[in-house]
């Protein structure tokens, strides 16, 4: 068994990894730039149900984060180019330092 594999895990879903490759695309990301990509069931009042959280940890700089309030499988490339290339913040980009 790999590293990091855990039984019954299959891994990120295609969904999951075509939208992690499209941002990778997208803002023109090195192999040494890690890309995560989520989607996160929300129980908070007044909050969507559903969120996907896009990640990009650089191996140098600050990380930043991106939420979007919509299922993985429901987002198109350009919800992700409008998200990740608006420098608008109510686009729901966090720099996380």
């Amino acid at each position: 068994m790999p590293l990091g594999a855990r039984p019954g895990h299959p891994g990120p879903s295609p969904q999951l990894r075509e939208l992690r490759d499209t941002v990778r695309t997208l803002l023109g990301l090195d192999d040494d730039t890690a890309v995560m990509v989520r989607q996160l069931t929300r129980t908070e009042p007044d909050c969507p149900p559903v969120e996907t959280v896009v990640a990009v940890l650089p191996m140098d700089g600050a990380a930043r984060r991106w939420t979007l309030h919509q299922l993985a499988d429901q987002i198109t490339k350009d919800d992700l180019r409008a998200a990740l290339l608006n420098p608008d913040p109510d686009h729901h980009d966090h720099p996380d330092r």
